[in-house]
This record gives structure tokens, sequence and C-alpha cells, in this order.
């Protein structure tokens, strides 16, 4: 059997300040056939499971590129254009093939195309012809189109938020695809369009049982797979919101009535989902007063992970009004900073101006007297089995809070974050993160609390406020009863 895999990845924030471009790709994860780690990252973890399948002599393995952006503004058409048609070129130069396995996000948009993974997928079958199996791989925060579902056979999405299952759902597309390629099973995909766009943390009630309850039905054989799309809310796409994925072995009623059950229950979720989201003194405070530390505060809204810059300035700049000690944060992206840091070296006292530069609601940039503790270059953090690249990166001191710098954008993920760079942090009673909810598995572990701020910014995080302009159909909180809107 003849395989090939190919992964094209980023999430677009349509309403970022920022731009991306090819130089994001190769800054963040570039790998040419033939050139991918044997450690998978966030949205190609269906290399080194197709690589073991080869090892075994189950297929023979064609790579295509793999690629990842950090997530950021519109992706430029040139760029696009280049990724789309390098990856089709090698498809076709492949061929003839039995299946293709592709990893995908789910919310790449650029500029001219709104549907980036639709219209790859759709290229894909067309080049392929209708018998070679296409397996996909997609993030939660994405955007389900028609397209997608009627060009893929088989569609597998990550179920945890934080992603912790990405190695998981790139092994199960992988053996659901191969077996249709074998013709062991005849996967059939049944969607339902739950109409809502939350924020759907499946760390804690209800998302967690929510994700078990799915487990288990896979587990009794009621699906072969259940995926539950979360949607993205700063992407402004026509097919916004939280949709359930049904894998049946062709059986599309008993799909698509499990499909619409999941949906509904997950419906009535609305609203509840969210951790408690405290103003910034409020967080700061709860955190100073704690009894233990390390507390954490999550900066949710400036998370790169969310396409924004991550170069916010208005907690930092509250908790130094406030004189709080002991506090550590990361990251201010900034690399002009981290650069003159660097120039300056370590154990340099300097004036420094950081942060603030890409947003007028980000809060101004900070002018401090700093001491440069550390300096580090090609820095990494970890996010499971996967290396997330800083770039280069600084620790600078003001007073007695320290701060990362960083020339790679990247929301945190893991405490490495501090301690590669030499933070203490069981020292330190405040640690500031910027993360909707990826840092929460790993830093679970080492807090005594953890905290979640919402700091007004860039990032659209009310959708009753966000001005789509491709929305067509009712989603709720933009409508309160959005099914009932439908059938009226």
């Amino acid at each position: 059997m003849r395989v090939f895999c190919a992964s094209i990845a980023t999430e677009t924030n349509t309403f970022s300040p920022l731009r991306t471009d090819f130089t994001d790709f190769e800054q963040s994860f570039y790998a040419a056939p033939g050139d991918h780690p044997e450690t998978p990252t966030l949205c190609s973890a269906v290399f080194p499971a197709l690589r073991k399948r080869a090892r075994a002599g189950e297929i023979e393995l064609v790579e295509g590129t793999a690629t990842w952006a950090e997530p950021g503004g519109l992706v430029n058409a040139r760029t696009w254009a280049r990724l789309r048609d390098e990856v089709l070129d090698q498809l076709r130069a492949a061929l003839p093939v039995d299946a293709v396995v592709l990893g995908l996000h789910g919310a790449m948009i650029a500029d001219g195309c709104v549907d980036c993974e639709g219209v790859l997928i759709e290229a894909v079958r067309q080049i392929t012809g209708p018998k070679t199996k296409i397996g996909v791989t997609f993030d939660p925060h994405s955007h389900l189109s028609a397209r997608r579902v009627e060009n893929a056979d088989v569609i597998t999405v990550f179920k945890e938020f934080p992603h912790t299952d990405f190695a998981e759902t790139g092994e199960n597309c992988v053996d659901l695809t191969l077996r249709a390629a074998r013709s062991e099973i005849t996967p059939t995909l049944s969607v339902f369009d739950v109409r809502m766009i939350d924020v759907l943390p499946t760390s804690r009630a209800p998302m967690r049982g929510f994700v078990d309850k799915m487990l288990a039905l896979e587990a009794d054989g009621s699906a072969l797979s259940i995926s539950t799309i979360h949607g993205f809310m700063a992407g402004d796409s026509p097919d916004l919101g939280a949709k359930i994925i049904v894998i049946s072995d062709g059986n599309q009623n008993a799909g698509d009535k499990l499909a619409h059950d999941l949906g509904m229950e997950l419906f009535s979720f609305r609203g509840t989902t969210k951790p408690e989201f405290l103003t910034v003194e409020d967080a700061l405070t709860a955190a100073n007063d704690a009894k233990a530390g390390p507390v954490v505060i999550a900066d949710v809204w400036d998370n790169p992970g969310g396409g924004v810059a991550g170069d916010s300035t208005i907690l930092l700049r509250a908790a130094l009004e406030m004189k709080l000690k002991s506090l550590a944060l990361a990251t201010i992206w900034d690399p002009m900073a981290v650069r003159l840091c660097h120039a300056a070296g370590e154990g340099a006292q300097l004036d420094l101006r950081f942060g603030g530069k890409t947003s007028a609601f980000a809060g101004a940039p900070i002018d401090a007297a700093v001491t440069v503790v550390k300096v580090a270059s090609d820095a990494v953090q970890s996010f499971g089995a996967s290396v997330v690249p800083l770039g280069d990166c600084a620790v600078i001191r003001i007073d007695e809070v320290e701060v990362v710098l960083n020339s790679n954008r990247s929301q945190a993920f893991s405490p490495d974050l501090f301690t590669n760079l030499g933070v203490d942090i069981g020292s330190r009673k405040i640690l500031v993160v910027k993360s909707t909810n990826h840092f929460h598995g790993a830093f679970a572990t080492v807090a005594s609390e953890i905290l979640y701020a919402a700091v007004n910014g860039p990032y659209p995080n009310d959708p009753t406020q966000t001005k789509y302009t491709r929305l067509t159909r009712p989603l709720w909180p933009i409508a309160a009863n959005p099914f009932e809107v439908e059938n009226a």
C-alpha cells in the first residue's frame, strides 16, 4: 500500500494586526520531504505514526512537506499559493497512491481564500480520484466546511483542550485511513452543527465529562471515531462555530442520530464551560494574598496561540505599579529588545523600552531600568513530546520582577519556558503566562493555584461585539435561540 502524507498548518486570527508570510512558517517549523523529526509537532503527528507503519512493512510511505506557523493574522496570497502548490506537486509526483493523510489545523485563512484546508483537500481528491482514501487531522479550534466533509474519508480532531492528545489523534487518523484503504471499514461521516461559539476547556467540567463520554462511545463500538470542533472565534469564517463529527462504519442513520444527540448535549453547556475570568487587579491581588506559591495567572487574551502578538504590557504594568515582588512573566514578544539585551550581555544594566509595539489595544511600551539576567540563542520549550521554538530570548529583571522576552512568538506550554532560561519557579510567588488553556496540563503539576485574567486587547473575545462579515447562520451567543431562528 502506497501512502502520501503532508502537513500545512496555522491558525488565522483575521482580526489580528499581524500578517503571516513564508518567513513565519520557516521560523516556527518547516521540514522538507524526509526531514520531519522523529518527534511529532502539534499538527504533523501523522508523520511519526505513518513511519511506524512503514518500518513494520505495512506501507510504502512518501513524505511531503510539513510546516507550521505560529497563529497570526491573514496569510498572504503568495505564501498560501506556494505551500499549496508545493504539496500538490509532491502528491502528483508520488502517484499512484492508495491513501493520503494530511496533518492540518483547520483555521487557516489566506488573502483571497477563506477555506484553505477545504481547497487543499478538494484538490487532493481531484488529483487522486475517488478510490484513494483521504484522512485528515484537525485542531478543534477550526472551521469545518462542507467542502472538507465531502472530500475527506476520515476526519479526526484533538479531543483535549489543552491539546495533550495530538499524537493519539494522528495515530487514530492513520489507523482508520489505512483500514479504509484495505476495505476493512467503510468510514461514513455524520456532522451536526451545534450553532454556538464558546471557550470549551476540557480540563474542567462539563467538558471533561463530555470528552470522557466520547471516548467511552468509541470504546464500546458506538462509533469508529467521535470529534468535537470547538470553532475559532477570532476567525471570520462562514463555518464559524462548534460541530460534532461522528464516523460510523457505513451506518449513516446511526451516525446522524449520535451526532445530533451529542451536539444538543454540547449546546446545553453554553455559557457554563469557561473558568472564572478575573480583572487584572483582582487576579494579581488574589495571587499576592495566596498563602503559598507559585500561583499561576493566565493572561488569556494576549495569547500568541490565538493569533495576537503577545506583546501586551497591561498586566505587567499593573504588577509593577502595585509593587509586587517575586513575580515572573513569560513571554513578551519583542525581537528588538531581545537583540539589545544580547548586545548588552548578561549582567548588564540598561534603560530598555519593550513591549506594546503592534497594537493600540495592548498597552504602551514599558520604559524601565533593567538588568539582563540571562540571554539564550535558539531557546525552546516543550509541549508534550513536541519541541516549540522561542528563538533568541532574554530574561530581564525590574526590581524583583523577571520578564522573559522572546523573538519567536509562542504561547506558554510548559514550566520549562522559565526553567530553561534559569528562572527558579519554585522561589516565585506569582507566575504570569500568556495562554488560554494549553499551559494548564504542565503548569497544574507545579502551581498552588491557577487564575485566569481577562485582559482586553486585540483578541476579539466577545462574539456579540465582533464584526463578522462572513457569518450567514445564527450562532449562540449572537442569537439567543439559534435553532429557533433557523427554523423560523
